[in-house]
């Protein structure tokens, strides 16, 4: 059974609540008929019920599983207007800013998920990555004692000997260009909680990656990821950090051995914490091509709650597949 799979079938057993703000969007209701037939998660759809229902009766699919909820004559709009305002009350926001924001299915998502009515949420099918993220994080706001919201990549790659089975997680691959020490310890310690939760990695290793190995060079750069470790391993004693580490020796136990003696997670890392954006982004796509690896995600870390965000060019099956991933992301 391959690692997507796995995360399927994980979901199936947690039967989380996942909210699909693009109810109106054909892909978004043809994976949710896959979705819903599989028993991967319980779906509330958002957008005009009309325009659902119309899909659904011309793509011939069976939602009637689902619940279908249209923002602006939804029972409960009146309870979630009064909510928000109180919500973003130090930020000036009336009723009628509220009733507007609320129009949006993109915010109507988040609000179920604070208000306990849902678990998670995949948008992002019609609505950029800032569209996600910025009501999640009006919202739900960041996870206890997170400050940053960063992605994660989970790596299926064709080396077995090296991971967890080939398996790795990435971060921080798509949102926090230049984290400083404070908030690359957060996204370290976010993405060993997602290769449990997500890639099934019982024992996180988690590298932080640098171009110097245990101080073979002296620059700002390196500072920041040995500040990086240290802060990851006071907060968070029971997982294993080390850093700084260079690529090699934080994948290849000889390497490993030899530049970090004594390292339990040098030469056996599973978890690959990159210094910024750019080496996460390029070393993942790097990965995926010339690697002919597997690259799911990204993984949305470090909100208040599963929160997803999809490529505008997604497929069916890419829904499909974020749905199981945020249901597992649930604790």
């Amino acid at each position: 059974m391959d690692l997507m799979q796995q995360i399927k079938e994980k979901a199936k057993q947690k039967k989380r609540r996942i909210v699909l703000p693009e109810g109106t969007s054909e892909r978004t209701v043809k994976a949710a008929d896959i979705i819903l037939k599989e028993g991967i998660a319980d779906l509330f759809l958002l957008g005009n019920l009309n325009e659902i229902n119309e899909l659904e009766k011309k793509f011939s699919l069976d939602l009637s599983k689902a619940e279908k909820i249209d923002p602006k004559t939804s029972p409960k709009r009146g309870i979630y207007i009064e909510k928000l305002m109180e919500l973003r009350k130090s930020k000036g926001l009336n009723k009628e800013g509220a009733e507007q924001l609320l129009d949006q299915d993109i915010y109507w998502g988040p609000m179920m998920i604070f208000m306990g009515d849902a678990d998670g949420e995949v948008s992002g099918a019609e609505h950029t990555t800032a569209d996600t993220v910025r009501p999640a994080l009006q919202i739900v706001k960041t996870a206890p004692g997170i400050t940053v919201v960063s992605g994660a990549m989970v790596m299926v790659t064709k080396k077995p000997e090296l991971g967890q089975n080939g398996v790795f997680i990435f971060a921080d691959v798509a949102i926090t260009p230049d984290p400083t020490a404070e908030q690359l310890a957060e996204i370290a310690i976010c993405s060993a909680d997602t290769a449990k939760l997500v890639a099934g990695i019982e024992t996180p290793k988690v590298a932080l990656l640098s171009f110097s190995t245990k101080g073979s060079a002296e620059h700002e750069l390196a500072d920041k990821v040995i500040k990086a470790t240290g802060i990851a391993k006071s907060r968070r004693p029971d997982l294993e950090f080390d850093g700084e580490l260079q690529g090699d020796a934080a994948l290849i136990e000889k390497v490993g051995r030899k530049k970090a003696p004594g390292s339990k997670v040098a030469g056996f890392a599973n978890v690959l914490i990159f210094p910024d954006l750019q080496a996460g982004n390029i070393g993942y796509k790097l990965v995926e091509r010339l690697g002919d690896a597997e690259a799911v995600g990204p993984v949305l870390q470090g909100l208040g709650a599963p929160i997803n965000d999809l490529s505008r060019g997604c497929s069916v099956s890419d829904i499909v597949n974020l749905v199981a991933i945020t249901a597992n992301q649930v604790k």
